[in-house]
């Protein structure tokens, strides 16, 4: 049985997916914007430990490291709520200009970079997301992946944990894969 807040959650996700269907938007934006609403989802299932909060108003800071593929589409969840901290967001082109990150999107254009940029935050408690190939199979924490033109997610949990970030058993449920390597 799933629980009523993941219910809603999803639910709510399910409608701005049919919205998005019906609005003049190129596939492109389509994509991002679900892409967007994911990232925000993600974030209301995830733990992080009491330590990486400045205190308790303290923001949730998602970075977008490399080139922007999300255009406006980061608009519609800017300063959202989430268990009770505002989301900012930041973007980055470097990989050394990262402060203060609790959710970072790695783009495709840092491909070639991702060891160095997975080895720079690794005793950190960052939860990364990405939409480039084998993300997750290489070390990232959730994965965008897109199977018969519907957006779904992998997550490696072994990353996760090494990030000492805690993901809502409702989410585990709803991975396409967990992969435990990475």
């Amino acid at each position: 049985m799933i629980p009523a807040v993941l219910r809603q959650t999803f639910f709510l996700l399910l409608l701005a997916l049919g919205f998005f269907q019906d609005t003049a938007y190129p596939q492109e934006s389509r994509e991002y914007w679900l892409k967007a609403a994911f990232i925000y989802n993600f974030a209301k299932f995830v733990e992080w430990p009491a330590d990486v909060f400045k205190n308790e108003s303290s923001p949730i800071n998602l970075v977008v490291l490399g080139t922007d593929p999300f255009g406006t589409a980061l608009d519609t969840i800017r300063e959202k709520n989430i268990k009770g901290r505002k989301l900012v967001i930041r973007r980055i082109s470097r990989i050394e200009n990262l402060e203060e990150c609790h959710l970072l999107f790695v783009c495709a254009s840092e491909r070639g970079q991702l060891r160095t940029i997975l080895n720079s935050i690794k005793n950190q408690s960052i939860l990364t997301i990405s939409d480039m190939e084998k993300f997750a199979p290489l070390g990232g924490i959730i994965g965008l992946i897109t199977v018969e033109d519907k957006i779904q997610f992998e997550i490696n949990l072994e990353a996760a944990q090494r990030q000492r970030l805690k993901i809502s058993s409702e989410l585990l449920k709803l991975a396409r894969n967990m992969r435990s390597g990475g």
